[in-house]
């Protein structure tokens, strides 16, 4: 039972990560469009760190739902 309030306390932490993420994705597209980027690899590697925190929440989200 204690661990199924910590998954749900984790989980809007999670969302807030993947909310920074993402501007931050936004801004390093704006940079680029504006030529102001110079490590053109930020890019990726923020689209992974996107890719493992929605990876992340799904599985959460599918244990939460096996559990109930």
């Amino acid at each position: 039972m204690a661990e199924k309030k910590q998954d749900l306390a984790s989980d809007p932490n999670l969302l807030n990560q993947l909310e920074e993420i993402q501007e931050a994705l936004q801004n390093l597209r704006f940079q680029k469009s504006m030529q102001q980027l110079e490590d053109l690899s930020q890019i990726k590697k923020t689209k992974k760190k996107i890719a493992r925190l929605k990876t992340i929440i799904h599985e959460k989200k599918m244990l939460n739902e096996s559990e109930n």
